[in-house]
């Protein structure tokens, strides 16, 4: 065997090769390289538990976080009406929007911001109670709490699916807890 022939061995056998490499490449993948249609439907399936159970509790915490205004409002009102109480012997003889400056004789002012409650409340010279009521454009229809002169907080009305209508507190839960 001469030069020539060292080279064309060398040749065929790198052509060899390359045809094996072209030839490995069109055959099917010996490792797979990416994810079967069951993984990917039981990563679905897990996430879609996963939300199942975590929605109905977020949305049920985001109510909670909503009655804080309704309570933080009747509270505030008891406040202010006591302290006007104490100042003149009497309860003023009505509430107003909240404006700015003093209210005006023998009224007081329902508190500014009202995002998902109405407050509203009704005055003698020696009583009162104060209602603060769910709005639906806030999401919160169907709740109503109201407190009078004798701190007697009460749950008046609630929403299909949550308990403790009636109840002598502010009830905060589905279950009725206050």
């Amino acid at each position: 065997m001469g030069i020539a022939s060292a080279r064309e061995v060398r040749l065929s056998a790198s052509s060899r090769a390359s045809t094996r490499m072209v030839r490995d490449s069109l055959a099917a993948p010996r490792s797979a390289r990416g994810f079967t249609l069951i993984e990917v439907m039981i990563t679905v399936a897990i996430v879609s538990i996963l939300a199942a159970v975590a929605l109905p509790s977020y949305t049920d915490y985001v109510t909670r976080s909503k009655i804080v205004e309704a309570t933080s409002g009747l509270s505030d009102m008891r406040v202010r009406l006591e302290q006007y109480f104490l100042d003149l012997r009497q309860f003023p003889g009505a509430c107003v929007a909240a404006a700015a400056g003093p209210a005006p004789a023998g009224q007081i002012y329902l508190p500014a911001t009202s995002k998902y409650f109405t407050v509203t409340c009704a005055l003698t010279a020696t009583t009162y109670t104060v209602t603060a009521t769910g709005t639906a454009s806030g999401g919160m229809s169907g709740f109503v709490y109201t407190v009078d002169q004798a701190n007697n907080r009460r749950t008046t009305g609630l929403p299909s699916g949550w308990s403790g209508t009636g109840n002598a507190c502010w009830v905060s839960r589905k279950n009725g807890d206050c």
